[in-house]
């Protein structure tokens, strides 16, 4: 068991950082559907009212699925589209995108609800990734618009998906997923805007990445143990005092002399050596 503990370990940190939200995210509904769990306590209200009594939920909601195809298909373009963005841009920024997307898509949801009512119905709830996705496709899209990619037997330009895929989420205003489309084009707005901000040089995500860093660091645990005060001898040298040193070394002197009398006789010794020898054997 401990193995295979080790071997989900390994493998869960060989994968790069959207790989790694997919894996949290498939964890998290497995876990609910096989236990069945209600989890409306992460889920984001459409009410401010309500938001405000559990406001992690403006992210929260971002790793819970309605069900199969829902998870699976935004997982699908979340590995697909996290390959390309991981290719040009370090892994903050990406994440940078992934959760403001979340975030902008959970606030014009709400915002939505809160200002015509009338239009997407009474109060909903919120989950699923697709904000994020979108704001990753958009944010590619827009950074690179020109590129073009293979798209069955033609190739077409990035800025017409992105194109495409805002009018879709437009005309999705008017179906029975409302609140979701209209999350969608919160994400794609904070892609658009991320992406052309960057081509001027300014980074918008780094404010949230520095505060991120700031989280982490408070929930992260020190590695450093309790101080030690030490005392240096500087009288010292290579750990011994003046006179061990001196008694050492004048031992070994005494073992090379010794060593070279018994191989070559008393007789080889220069002067010195016997002098030497003489004084050591009178201490």
């Amino acid at each position: 068991m401990a193995t295979f503990v080790q071997n989900i370990k390994y493998k869960f940190s060989r994968l790069n950082v959207l790989e790694k939200i997919i894996a949290i995210n498939v964890i998290i509904y497995l876990v609910q559907v096989l236990l069945r769990l209600s989890l409306s306590w992460f889920m984001l209200p459409s009410s401010f009212s309500s938001f405000i009594l559990k406001p992690w939920s403006l992210v929260t909601y971002a790793f819970l699925h309605h069900d199969f195809f829902h998870i699976l298909f935004n997982m699908l373009w979340l590995y697909f589209i996290g390959k390309s963005v991981l290719n040009m841009f370090n892994a903050k920024l990406a994440l940078n995108v992934y959760f403001l997307g979340a975030i902008f898509g959970g606030l014009l949801f709400m915002l939505g609800y809160e200002i015509f009512p009338g239009i997407f119905g009474g109060k909903s709830t919120l989950v699923g990734a697709s904000a994020s996705v979108r704001a990753l496709l958009i944010f590619i899209c827009a950074y690179m618009p020109n590129q073009e990619v293979a798209l069955l037997s033609f190739r077409i330009k990035l800025w017409y998906i992105a194109v495409a895929i805002v009018v879709l989420d437009v005309i999705g205003l008017g179906s029975i997923n409302a609140g979701g489309n209209l999350a969608h084009l919160g994400g794609a707005l904070l892609g658009y805007l991320y992406a052309t901000q960057l081509t001027k040089g300014n980074d918008i995500g780094k404010g949230f990445e520095r505060f991120m860093d700031r989280l982490v660091n408070v929930f992260k645990p020190s590695k450093k143990g309790p101080l030690k005060t030490v005392h240096k001898n500087k009288s010292k040298v290579g750990g011994y005092t003046k006179s061990e040193f001196n008694e050492f070394n004048n031992q070994k002197k005494v073992d090379i002399i010794l060593d070279k009398i018994s191989k070559s006789g008393y007789d080889s010794l220069t002067s010195e050596e016997k002098d030497f020898l003489f004084r050591a054997g009178k201490k």
